[in-house]
């Protein structure tokens, strides 16, 4: 299974650091991930006052409860999807970081995130990729009032987030949130990162592990 594009798909510019993908993996192999992603009922639910509500599994959990969404995090043809997007040659983060590949739940009323810049804990340059795997709501088109935002020369932009697209840029260089959703609907991410280095200094380590506490808890300070 892996993410496939033909010469009638090709790939978006990156020149703004941020570039949007649709229909990134085959209907079936989607579907597959998608119900394994159902299949994780206990999340981890996270509330910064004026900042973020919403519910997060870590990279640790999904190694042992949805394996499919980790293989193709590690596989050889993402990481080249994301490298010839970028033009630069990229890694999976490493396990410890809960970060790495995780699923962000948006479903209860008011959950959202509010605008912030990706910190780079690592000595390379680090991208951020999203795909949508739920995206249900009270909109005309079927989709949650949720909305991811990206605020680049001065302005707010709009990021379509339907399901199977894919959304990659560099979140230390794009500012970025997602506004709230609401009553009855639903929106889940599959969220990965990739970096060109990913060794970091003790220091990068410590402040990992401290953002990681906003997402997973306390727990994360000994991953």
């Amino acid at each position: 299974m892996a993410p496939y594009f033909t010469p009638d798909h090709p790939l978006p510019s990156f020149t703004q650091y941020l570039a949007v993908l649709d229909n990134v993996l085959p209907p079936d192999d989607f579907a597959r991930l998608v119900g394994e992603m159902e299949e994780l009922v206990e999340t981890e639910r996270s509330y910064l006052p004026a900042h973020k509500k919403g519910g997060t599994v870590a990279y640790k959990t999904l190694e042992h409860r949805a394996p499919g969404l980790v293989a193709l995090y590690r596989s050889h043809g993402l990481r080249k999807l994301v490298a010839d997007i970028v033009k630069l040659r990229i890694e999976p983060t490493p396990l410890h970081d809960q970060s790495s590949c995780s699923v962000l739940f948006y479903e209860k009323p008011g959950d959202h995130i509010g605008w912030h810049y990706d910190h780079n804990f690592y000595k390379g340059r680090h991208f951020t990729v999203l795909v949508p795997m739920i995206n249900r709501g009270r909109e005309p088109n079927g989709l949650s009032q949720a909305r991811l935002m990206v605020r680049q020369n001065r302005r707010d932009r709009v990021i379509a987030t339907p399901p199977n697209a894919m959304i990659v840029f560099e979140g230390a260089k794009v500012r970025h949130k997602v506004t709230p959703i609401g009553e009855g609907e639903r929106r889940v991410i599959w969220s990965m990162t990739f970096c060109t280095d990913p060794r970091n200094s003790a220091i990068q380590g410590v402040a990992r592990r401290l953002k990681d506490t906003a997402f997973f808890g306390l727990r994360a300070l000994w991953t």
